[in-house]
């Protein structure tokens, strides 16, 4: 699905991400740990194809394609879907309009923002001001019109309060594993997901595979996300580092 390839960013004028190896399988969900400052939000914007992010060295790869260069919408189209941290405010746009216009067939836009309670939001302009929360769920709500492939998560639980956090864990599930019943085997109806989360609350609501540890700019560790999760919160970022062996 998504293979990244010794990955060196410039933002600025200064090396941000260094030397990065990562893979997210077909049906797989990965998680990416790190501090604040490590560059996992930039890593995130990257694979999207943000401008401002120059790839100065390595590879993206998505369904075995090069698309280290490519736009935006040229990666949307193939398949790839973002939720960043705090998207821009869009005056003028209903809601509503713009989930039309990203929607693939099939998809019942009503019935997709009635679950995440965004229905009496659909005539509003685009997080003209919505809270945290309702911020995160329009994000949701335009992502499942969109029904891509492989999604970005950049922290979906944060700035949300309780209430919130359990409707977009358990949309994130239902967008990623679909109508799959396979009782854990991987099939073709279950979405690859890179989730980005500093608290790991996302994972009550999800099943994740594997885990990357991302510092200093580049991937230091990964391995099963519940004990690296575990480790990190015991001995923080740079204890786990130290007594975890480099399994990329």
């Amino acid at each position: 699905m998504l293979e990244v390839k010794d990955l060196s960013v410039e933002v600025g004028g200064k090396i941000l991400l260094k030397d990065i190896n990562l893979k997210v399988e077909k049906g797989y969900t990965n998680i990416l740990f790190g501090p604040n400052g490590a560059g996992k939000s930039a890593f995130l914007r990257t694979l999207m194809g943000f401008s401002g992010y120059n790839i100065v060295k390595g590879q993206i790869i998505f369904n075995g394609e090069d698309i280290t260069h490519l736009s935006i919408d040229e990666r949307a189209k193939r398949g790839i879907g973002i939720m960043t941290q705090r998207p821009p405010d869009i005056t003028g746009v209903k809601l509503w309009d713009l989930v039309k216009v990203i929607a693939k067939e099939k998809i019942n836009i009503e019935e997709i923002a009635e679950s995440l309670d965004m229905l009496r939001f659909m005539e509003r302009d685009v997080n003209v001001g919505f809270s945290g929360g309702e911020i995160k769920r329009s994000e949701l709500l335009q992502l499942a019109a969109q029904n891509p492939s492989l999604f970005l998560l950049d922290e979906p639980e944060s700035g949300v309060d309780l209430m919130s956090i359990e409707i977009i864990g358990k949309t994130i599930n239902d967008l990623i594993h679909g109508e799959c019943k396979c009782a854990g085997e991987r099939c073709e109806h279950k979405k690859s997901a890179l989730i980005i989360t500093h608290t790991g609350q996302i994972l009550d609501y999800i099943e994740a595979d594997r885990a990357y540890v991302l510092c200093n700019g580049t991937v230091m560790c990964s391995g099963n996300p519940r004990e690296l999760l575990h480790d990190i919160k015991e001995m923080g970022y740079g204890e786990c580092i130290k007594c975890k062996p480099k399994k990329i």
